[in-house]
C-alpha cells in the first residue's frame, strides 16, 4: 500500500462533498491534498479503526493522544480548517460499522476497514478518565474529577502557567504585554473589583496555587482563606505562602466550597472554579456563598461562559474535554449564572466580558507548552502533554471565534435597607 494518503484525501472529501483544506500524509509515506496546506499526518493506520468505532470528536481525540495522529505546521491554522470535522460532526458504532441506511457510508466503512487493518479498535489511552461513578456533582465524584485535572504534577503546571501560577484568563493592557503583567493585572483588577480593605475577610473559593491568595494579603492588607480540593494545589500553596512569609494572613484548606462554615467573609473570589459546580449544583453553589458574605460583602465570580441554546435540553458536555480534560465540568450561558446568583439574593452590579483576554492567554501557555516540551515530558506522559497542547491551542480558537465567553460578575449581599455600598461611578474600581 502506496497511496494511503490519496484514498483517504477521495474518500474525505466524497463525504463531505468538498475539497479536503488540508494535506494527508500518511503512515506509508505517502501524501496528497493542497500543497502548502498544514499537514495531518497519520502516523499510524490504527487512527482509522478509532474512527470507525467512534467517529468526531472522541476517535480524532484518542488518536491524536496515543500519538497516531499529529499536525506538521501551523496547529491553530490546521485546527480552524478542520474544525467541522473535530466538533461538528459526530456519530456512534452502529451509524459508522453498521451504516444501513446510506450508501455512502456503506462504501466509505468498507474502505476504511480495508485502509485501517483489522478490528476491534486499540484500547483507549490512558489518560482517558475511564469511570464515572456514583451521582453526579457528589463531594466524592467532584473530588476525583478535579484531580484528575489538578493533580497532573506542580513541575508540569510551573511549565505552561508560568512564575505567576495562575490558571485561569489573564487580564492584559496591550496585546503585547507579558503573560506576567497581564495575570497580576488580572489578580489587581479583581482585588479592586472587590473593594478589598486591610484587615478584611477574603475567601478564595477554588484558590489553585494561592495567587490570589497571595496577592490580596501582600498588596492589600486582607486575611485570606483559600480551599481548594486538590492536595497538590494546596502544598504548593503553602510553601508559597511559607516563602513569603504570609503564614500569619493566609490559611490554604483541602476543603470543598460546600463545607466552609465560618463566615461572614468581607469579600468572595471564585476566579475559574464555577465552570466544575455544575447546573444540578449551581443553585446550592450561590446560596452557600451568599450565606458566607456579610451583607454588603461582595462576590466576584469569574466564569467561562457557552452561548445559550434554542434547545436547553439538547445541551450535552464536549467528548473529549469530558473525557480527557475536565471531567463532568458544564458550561452555562452567562444568563443563567446570572438568573441563579440573583435567585439566591445577591444583586448583581457589573459584568465584564474579557473573551480576546482568554484567547490570548491560552496562545502564551500553548508557547509556553511548546518551548519546554521535552522538560514537560519529564514531568507528565507524551499523551498527557497531547491532551493539554490540543486542548488549549482549539479553545483559543473557540473564544476568538465566540464559541465560548468569559465574564466576571460583580454582586453584592444587600443591606437591609437595600443600600448596595457601590460607588455611583462603580467602573473606576479604585486604585
Amino acid at each position: 500500500m502506496a497511496d494511503a494518503a490519496l484514498r483517504l484525501t477521495r474518500l474525505a472529501e466524497e463525504l463531505l462533498s468538498t475539497p479536503l483544506p488540508v494535506r494527508i500524509r500518511a503512515w506509508d509515506g505517502s501524501e496528497a491534498g493542497p500543497p502548502g496546506a498544514p499537514v495531518l499526518a497519520i502516523r499510524d493506520r490504527k487512527a482509522l479503526r478509532r474512527l470507525l468505532w467512534k467517529p468526531g470528536e472522541l476517535g480524532l481525540a484518542r488518536a491524536w493522544v496515543a500519538g497516531e495522529i499529529d499536525v506538521d505546521g501551523d496547529l491553530y491554522e490546521a485546527l480552524d480548517l478542520l474544525a467541522e470535522l473535530i466538533w461538528e460532526r459526530d456519530g456512534d458504532v452502529k451509524d459508522a460499522v453498521h451504516p444501513v441506511r446510506d450508501p455512502r457510508l456503506r462504501a466509505a466503512a468498507r474502505e476504511l476497514l480495508k485502509l485501517g487493518g483489522p478490528l476491534p479498535p486499540p484500547p483507549p489511552p490512558p489518560e482517558e478518565l475511564r469511570r464515572h461513578t456514583g451521582r453526579l456533582h457528589t463531594k466524592r465524584r467532584d473530588k476525583e474529577s478535579i484531580s484528575h485535572h489538578y493533580d497532573v504534577g506542580n513541575d508540569f503546571y510551573s511549565l505552561v502557567l508560568g512564575p505567576s501560577m495562575v490558571y485561569s484568563c489573564a487580564y492584559f493592557p496591550d496585546p503585547d504585554a507579558t503573560l506576567e503583567d497581564a495575570q497580576r493585572d488580572k489578580l489587581d483588577l479583581i482585588a479592586r473589583k472587590l473593594d478589598l480593605k486591610e484587615g478584611q475577610r477574603l475567601l478564595d473559593v477554588g484558590c489553585g496555587w494561592g495567587s490570589m491568595a497571595i496577592h490580596a494579603a501582600r498588596h492589600y492588607g486582607v486575611h485570606v482563606t483559600g480551599v481548594t480540593i486538590s492536595s497538590e494545589q494546596a502544598a504548593f500553596a503553602r510553601k508559597r505562602i511559607a516563602e513569603e512569609g504570609l503564614t500569619d494572613r493566609i490559611e490554604i484548606r483541602v476543603q470543598d466550597y460546600r463545607d466552609v462554615h465560618d463566615g461572614p467573609y468581607d469579600a468572595i473570589s471564585s476566579i475559574g472554579m464555577a465552570e466544575h459546580v455544575g447546573a444540578v449544583q449551581y443553585g446550592e453553589y450561590a446560596a452557600d456563598l451568599y450565606a458566607l458574605l456579610r451583607p454588603g460583602g461582595r462576590l466576584l465570580n469569574h466564569q467561562i461562559a457557552r452561548r445559550p441554546l434554542a434547545d436547553e435540553e439538547a445541551y450535552h458536555v464536549d467528548s473529549f474535554i469530558d473525557s480527557y480534560v475536565f471531567p463532568d465540568g458544564e458550561l452555562a450561558p452567562v444568563g443563567r449564572t446570572v438568573a441563579l446568583l440573583e435567585e439566591a439574593g445577591f444583586e448583581v452590579r457589573d459584568l465584564e466580558s474579557i473573551r480576546e483576554h482568554y484567547a490570548l492567554t491560552l496562545r502564551h501557555w500553548v508557547a509556553r507548552l511548546e518551548k519546554n516540551w521535552e522538560a514537560a515530558l519529564k514531568t507528565v506522559t507524551p499523551g498527557r502533554a497531547r491532551v493539554w497542547r490540543l486542548y488549549m491551542a482549539a479553545s483559543a480558537l473557540s473564544f476568538e471565534h465566540n464559541k465560548i465567553g468569559v465574564n466576571q460578575v460583580l454582586a453584592v449581599r444587600p443591606v437591609a435597607s437595600g443600600a448596595s455600598g457601590m460607588p455611583l461611578r462603580s467602573r473606576v474600581w479604585g486604585g
